[in-house]
């Protein structure tokens, strides 16, 4: 559904991407006498979505599979069926309109790619997982607390029937993170004790309201620049470094307290800067620092400081030598590795699921972005299970279900304000 929209300059200062963990030969062959062939479809048929389905196909190559694009579905019908044509898919493979995940769940596809704005997420997630489909998810799975915790009981199902669910936080499956990650969980930098994790770059496209257009395109072309749609850039794009994180550290934090601002941006509702105090507990705090300003010091990491060391990321680790296990490597690009990850699990019949891990760490984005609109110190049990918090039911309108609905009411082009005077 997005416009040409890459994922953008991740990587920052690492060279080395895409691992994997998985024990035995590093190229999994399909099962003796099973089909090599995999049936893929895609829903949401921008520049992201189209770069997951190639990500999706080089990964069958590398695993000696033969892939076959099924179906799209898109927003706007012409999105799906431009994707569609390059592979010479049928037009009426080609699916438009608001309810065409439905459509594309309904075809045998056996894997289901899952591009869209963050908003329309967990209604498509639990469509696909009530068809039985193994799902690839990108990165944030919601944009408000009820969405994440739909998230969250879609995965259990997913478990429940034996379906692969994996989401586009590439770090995970990136073979510099994960040495580094292991070579933490082996003591090298002792027990970490605090850190920042950045994400200051600039808006990645903005789009302008057409003569006549109607509310519910409007949003959903420029989706990046609303938070009903993106959830506001803390949780589309800064949740990576939210992640390493939470998986750095491994344990969720307890509590937020942030602050921010908008001055420049030129169409949504969104703020351009924010500046999150995690408090995890046991007196160890992260900062969370976000921003999207053109002319500004842009840089994208994480930076760790133990009581023996310190590391950055996927980069240069200052600490103890230590022995870690061998991290066997699949491809050079950690956004194939991803979806060798998730294809190898399910041809294994040890299929992963991220599901609760990406609901999680989705709310841990979400928690930072409340206070810094409210102004209130957020704790974890306010968006996850205490139905008596004002925060637990907020949620953001237009929900993904009113686009299917009819026309929908567009959200004020005003950031919130926190405080009084």
């Amino acid at each position: 559904m997005n416009p040409t929209l890459n994922r953008r300059t991740f990587l920052g200062n690492t060279t080395l991407l895409g691992a994997s963990l998985a024990a035995g030969s590093v190229f999994a062959q399909a099962p003796a006498g099973g089909s090599k062939k995999v049936k893929v479809a895609l829903i949401g048929c921008g520049g992201r979505g189209n770069g997951a389905l190639g990500d999706f196909l080089e990964a069958c190559k590398i695993l000696g599979l033969e892939a076959q694009l099924v179906a799209t579905g898109d927003a706007f019908k012409a999105q799906a069926e431009g994707t569609g044509k390059k592979f010479g898919l049928a037009p009426d493979k080609c699916f438009g309109g608001y309810d065409a995940y439905q459509k594309v769940v309904a075809t045998d596809c056996d894997y289901v790619l899952m591009a869209t704005p963050p908003a329309f997420r967990p209604l498509h997630f639990a469509a696909a997982v009530e068809a039985g489909k193994h799902c690839f998810i990108e990165k944030p799975v919601a944009v408000d607390p009820a969405g994440a915790r739909s998230v969250l009981a879609t995965g259990e199902k997913a478990t429940a029937k034996g379906l692969a669910v994996v989401t586009g936080t590439q770090r995970r499956h990136q073979a510099d993170y994960l040495r580094n990650k292991a070579r933490i969980d082996a003591g090298a930098i002792g027990k970490i004790k605090g850190g920042v994790v950045q994400w200051n770059g600039t808006v990645p496209w903005i789009k302008r309201r057409n003569e006549g257009e109607s509310d519910a395109s409007y949003i959903t072309r420029n989706w990046v620049n609303f938070t009903e749609l993106s959830g506001d850039h803390i949780v589309e794009q800064h949740v990576h470094n939210l992640d390493v994180a939470v998986w750095f550290l491994g344990r969720l934090p307890i509590a937020a307290n942030g602050f921010g601002g908008r001055a420049r941006r030129e169409t949504g509702n969104q703020f351009d800067f924010f500046s999150v105090d995690y408090d995890f507990g046991d007196d160890v705090h992260i900062h969370s620092q976000c921003r999207q300003l053109t002319g500004t010091h842009q840089h994208v990491g994480e930076m760790f400081t133990g009581t023996e060391g310190s590391c950055y990321g996927g980069g240069k680790l200052n600490g103890k030598q230590v022995a870690i296990p061998e991290i066997k490597v699949d491809s050079n690009n950690s956004m194939v590795q991803e979806h060798v990850d998730m294809i190898r699990s399910v041809m294994t019949g040890k299929p992963l699921n991220d599901a609760k891990r990406i609901a999680e760490v989705t709310l841990v984005a979400i928690m930072g972005r409340i206070s810094c609109y409210t102004g209130q110190l957020i704790r974890w049990n306010d968006v996850l299970s205490n139905d008596k918090s004002p925060f637990y039911n907020q949620a953001c309108t237009p929900a993904a279900i009113d686009f299917e609905k009819g026309p929908i009411q567009l959200p004020a082009e005003v950031a919130a304000v926190p405080g009084k005077a």
